[in-house]
């Protein structure tokens, strides 16, 4: 489609005008095209994560989690390993005093 645009004082003829986005009540924009078996899969091959399209890691970030399984059999008894929380008289009073906002008890 060409079209005549006034830019500032000038006149620019046959200036190619392409339109970007469709029309959503233009009769011709809203036929029904026949499905793309090619395009739907090249689509659908682009929403998976990577570990379901590719075989090992692609990007050295990729290598951080790409592996689930644990390095070492994690055994919840062993103290090394586990850094449970504990409780006691003065971290149950720290708390209490931090949830009353008070500050000047740092």
């Amino acid at each position: 489609m060409k079209r005549r645009v006034k830019s500032g004082t000038h006149l620019m003829c046959s200036l190619e005008v392409h339109t970007v986005t469709r029309k959503p009540m233009s009769w011709h924009d809203n036929l029904e095209e026949p499905a793309d078996a090619r395009f739907l899969n090249l689509i659908h091959h682009a929403a998976q994560g990577p570990r379901k399209k590719y075989p090992e890691t692609q990007t050295e970030n990729q290598e951080v989690g790409w592996d689930l399984e644990p390095l070492i059999n994690p055994e919840r008894h062993d103290r090394r390993l586990n850094h449970f929380r504990v409780c006691s008289d003065i971290t149950l009073y720290k708390a209490k005093t931090w949830g009353l906002g008070d500050d000047h008890h740092k």
